[in-house]
């Protein structure tokens, strides 16, 4: 019994330590308030986006949630009101997969919203399909919506000043490629849909999160806004719903005993949309609240660009 014991009471500490010395991370301590403040977040209807855009709220900022399913964002924007005793929570229809909802939402938005201060690009996929426009799900979604989204409000921003541009990015970048050749010939980031290829879309739409930080941030040098990359931690969110059923079989179990929740899951989000006197390290990378140096394709300015230049041609930026 006393073995037995002693093997449990091992166990218990290593979890302890596994979860709150690398999983749980770090907190964000700024006591920063946002009143007369205006924040968008996308896909903040559930997991760490709507974390983040509780907290905002929290701290007297108008929330703007960027979401796509409007039941649950209106149940969020419900929820979120309710929690902070922020009227100033609102909900604004954006399908990343499609180009088009894209420039509708910028419409509307700069039509209904005098000032934008902060932008947080937090929407993600991770599975099969292809978007409105024929790209596939990871990159349209996770890059190219959010490319488009951002240049489109760049002057609003500009305007308001000082303003920050969040792009939540991930670890796996460092997995990431991007074959252009691909990109030109299937308009995607793999050349198959398959359980493994979905994985690897996801890591290369992160590396070009990372990279579009990095060209945005050039492109911004000596304006009032500033961007970075983060990687929020291992998160039991909803991301991986449209796995297939033995994917998520496998995961679940563990991403409720180890991964972070929400909440904690958004504090890295926050430190970059929050911590006073990071101005001068805009276009770097974030994780536990802290700088980390991103992979060797992550500091590729000449990757960095061309991926620019064909976002912009893909997306009709220019045009």
């Amino acid at each position: 019994m006393a073995v037995l014991l002693g093997f449990l009471a091992v166990v218990v500490a290593c979890y302890l330590f596994i979860y709150y010395g690398v999983f749980r991370g770090a907190r964000i301590s700024s006591p920063l308030k946002l009143n007369g403040k205006t924040v968008i977040v996308t896909g903040s209807n559930t997991g760490i986006g709507k974390a983040t855009a509780l907290e905002l709220a929290n701290r007297g900022a108008r929330v703007i949630l960027a979401c796509r399913n409007k039941e649950k964002a209106e149940a969020a924007v419900f929820d979120i009101r309710r929690e902070s005793g922020n009227a100033q929570v609102v909900f604004m229809h954006l399908d990343l997969a499609s180009l088009k909802s894209v420039r509708s939402f910028v419409e509307t938005f700069l039509t209904s919203e005098p000032r934008l201060d902060i932008l947080i690009n937090n929407a993600a996929h991770m599975g099969p399909g292809h978007t409105e426009d024929g790209f596939g799900m990871a990159f349209g979604v996770n890059h190219l919506g959010h490319f488009l989204l951002t240049n489109l409000l760049l002057e609003r921003m500009q305007q308001c000043g000082p303003g920050r541009i969040v792009n939540v990015g991930a670890f796996l970048h460092r997995l990431g490629n991007i074959d252009f050749s691909l990109v030109a010939s299937k308009k995607d980031l793999v050349p198959a849909q398959s359980a493994w290829q979905n994985v690897l879309a996801y890591c290369n739409s992160k590396l070009c999160n990372v990279l579009f930080t990095r060209e945005l941030a050039n492109r911004l040098e000596g304006s009032r806004v500033t961007c970075y990359s983060l990687h929020p931690g291992v998160i039991n969110t909803e991301l991986c719903r449209n796995m297939s059923w033995w994917q998520q079989f496998l995961l679940t179990p563990f991403a409720k005993i180890f991964f972070m929740d929400p909440e904690g899951g958004s504090q890295c989000t926050l430190y970059c949309a929050l911590q006073e006197g990071i101005e001068p390290l805009s276009r770097r990378d974030f994780s536990n609240c802290a700088l980390q140096q991103v992979g060797r394709k992550g500091r590729d300015d000449a990757l960095a660009k061309k991926l620019w230049e064909v976002s912009d041609r893909l997306t009709g930026l220019s045009s």
